[in-house]
């Protein structure tokens, strides 16, 4: 009853039957909701029996109906699904014969230590088994007819699973840390590339600026490309690998380098340094994920399971809006700054908090002070350069990110005391701060509550390392 209630009470659930209500591995049927206008009727049927004489005859009895009007339904529940794969927790035994599994797996009461180290067949069911449960027309293409004498591309082999085709190179060149050298020019096909899509000036325009940034700074994150140069995602993807170079590991890591350049035989390449830095949740901080004012870049789970409705989006995005990048707020922007970022995308400022909980921010990049000198404590005497530190002192970044840490806490204590006072419910404050971000909320994720500086493999530097491979 309360479940039925609680499904009601909000219009993005869909209500769910289960065969098995006793199997906690039964997958339900789910109904979708709809508004409707009917009435409830209440019908009584009311049998009366006739007395008659003559025995031998039958009884005729005398039925009556009795109807209603209780009220009317403005909601229903239609179960319009296919039912979903079911999974038993069964086992095959050498001579054939099924075993139930449920009184090994299951765990109903309390049970000592012998329970758990029971020798037992694996028994690993699926989260989820299909995420539609509506069936849905393929529309299967025809085999393409060719002409006569037409071979197929050669194909890798790394591209004939999966992949439903090879994917497009960019022609990035990738460098590792230990790589003993560095190039100095782009692939051939990289310039090609370009040459074949820089076709108007303002294209010529973009790679004479990106030409100048790399003069100035010889390492750039493509965030901070994206916040000095209004330029297409897609057309930045092709000029990118025809100036710098990639580098995939060490302390320039998801950093582009012009080419040429050797930040590892440069002292003064220790400013252009990455610091992987995430906005520490958990209460021993003073807030929970939940409560944080600052949203995580992307859900983990970002698709819809067949037990809930997609939520629906208070606005929507066009491709005009597209167009105009993800920024655009109402008023149309000039050519000029259409696809710019915001510099809070790459700049740390005091006063001001990340637009996202993990940013990815270059030392010449933190406009503080303090943070400033931790930074420069070696300068003038760096020895060598480390594959963890580079060319700053051992645990700089931890120093740094501490301090940032406490930073961002004061800025969170004066613009939401509430979530620092134990006498305050969770519920108060629930205003959302205005924080610079380019995107559209997304689902909590959970941060671990310290942090654990990572080897290079975060999500966004994976998802730009695949926009060139």
């Amino acid at each position: 009853g309360k479940r039925l209630v609680r499904i009601y009470a909000d219009p993005a659930k869909r209500l769910e039957l289960y065969f098995r209500p006793k199997d906690p591995y039964c997958h339900p049927v789910c109904a979708n909701r709809f508004p409707t206008s009917t009435m409830l009727l209440k019908v009584k049927r009311r049998t009366k029996k006739k007395k008659q004489l003559d025995t031998e005859e039958q009884i005729q009895p005398e039925v009556r109906f009795e109807m209603e009007i209780l009220g009317t339904v403005t909601t229903i529940y239609k179960f319009q699904g296919m039912s979903d794969f079911q999974y038993l927790a069964m086992h095959s035994g050498p001579d054939g014969k099924q075993t139930s599994m449920y009184d090994k797996v299951l765990m109903l009461k309390p049970e000592k230590e012998e329970f758990f180290n029971r020798e037992l067949p694996l028994y690993i069911p699926p989260p989820i088994f299909s995420r539609l449960d509506t069936p849905v027309d393929y529309f299967y293409r025809p085999d393409i007819q060719h002409r006569e004498g037409y071979n197929n591309p050669q194909v890798s082999g790394e591209n004939l699973i999966g992949l439903s085709r090879a994917r497009r190179p960019h022609n990035a060149i990738f460098v590792n840390f230990d790589d003993e050298e560095i190039p100095t020019k782009p692939l051939d096909a990289a310039v090609q590339t370009w040459k074949k899509v820089c076709t108007n000036p303002v294209d010529k325009k973009v790679e004479e600026e990106l030409r100048k940034l790399f003069e100035v700074r010889p390492v750039w994150s493509r965030n901070a490309v994206k916040a000095n140069i209004s330029v297409h995602p897609d057309k930045l993807k092709l000029l990118l690998p025809y100036l710098a170079y990639y580098m995939l590991t060490g302390p320039w890591r998801s950093l582009w380098v012009r080419f040429g350049y050797d930040p590892r035989k440069h002292p003064e390449a220790k400013i252009y340094q990455v610091l992987d830095f995430r906005i520490r949740c958990g209460m021993k901080y003073g807030y929970a994920p939940n409560d944080m004012p600052v949203k995580a870049k992307r859900s983990t789970y970002n698709y819809s399971l067949p037990i809930t409705v997609k939520k629906q989006v208070s606005h929507t995005v066009s491709v005009h809006d597209l167009k105009q990048g993800l920024g655009a707020s109402g008023a149309k922007k000039p050519a000029s700054s259409r696809y710019k970022l915001k510099e809070s995308i790459y700049i740390f400022r005091e006063g001001a908090l990340p637009p996202y909980r993990q940013m990815f921010y270059q030392l010449c990049d933190l406009n503080v002070e303090s943070l400033q000198k931790i930074i420069r404590r070696n300068d003038g005497t760096e020895s060598e350069c480390t594959e963890r530190d580079g060319w700053c002192l051992p645990k700089t970044s931890d120093e740094l990110r501490d301090t940032m840490s406490l930073m961002i806490k004061q800025i969170i204590r004066s613009t939401r005391p509430a979530l620092f006072s134990n006498t305050t419910s969770s519920a108060d404050g629930k205003e959302q701060l205005a924080y610079e971000s380019g995107e559209d909320e997304d689902d909590e994720e959970e941060e671990e509550e310290d942090f654990k500086p990572s080897d290079g493999s975060e999500n966004e530097m994976e998802t730009e390392i695949l926009d060139y491979v």
